[in-house]
């Protein structure tokens, strides 16, 4: 991120339309038919734990943290992790997810799930889930199924089901 001056920032209410327009040009319709998105859409973000990137004012950037369960443990969904196409190869995503996390463990939160691809998110602690032990709804590729634990052992005979967390504001 030298050659870029990257801040950022919790989300707030007031980035919802930036954030949602960011979704909207990198990942186009089609987001709304993923998995994780399903699970997101009867939820919804917390935006204590979601974070923007911007250079000067331009919204360049966006992770959002989503309360979930895994079987009853409780865990935390990341995603979805957006950056403008031309930002892309300068850190922004690895530095919104390291922000993500840091704030999240420090919440009290010990282990995020992720539907992503294990070289990118692996340098910040995702590894792959053991095929079958844990599933969501919907089709997914089960190598795509990562975990990081935010306290070490905390994965540890976790397994079930993913879904919305609808116990927790």
């Amino acid at each position: 991120m030298s050659e870029l001056a990257l801040t950022i920032l919790p989300e707030t209410a007031d980035d919802a339309l930036a954030v949602e327009r960011l979704h909207e040009r990198t990942f186009g319709p089609g987001r709304y038919a993923r998995s994780a998105y399903r699970i997101r859409e009867s939820r919804g973000h917390v935006l204590d734990l979601s974070f923007t990137a911007r250079i000067g004012t331009l919204l360049v950037g966006s992770v959002w943290l989503t309360p979930i369960c895994i079987g009853e443990t409780p865990a935390l969904l990341l995603g979805p992790l957006t950056v403008e196409p031309p930002f892309r190869e300068h850190g922004v995503g690895s530095a919104l997810i390291e922000r993500a996390l840091k704030h999240a463990k420090a919440a009290g939160h010990t282990l995020v799930v992720l539907v992503g691809d294990e070289p990118f998110y692996g340098k910040s602690g995702f590894k792959r889930i053991p095929k079958g032990q844990v599933k969501m709804p919907g089709p997914v590729d089960p190598a795509r199924l990562l975990v990081a634990e935010l306290k070490i052992g905390a994965f540890e005979g976790v397994s079930g089901m993913i879904r919305p967390d609808w116990e927790k504001v």
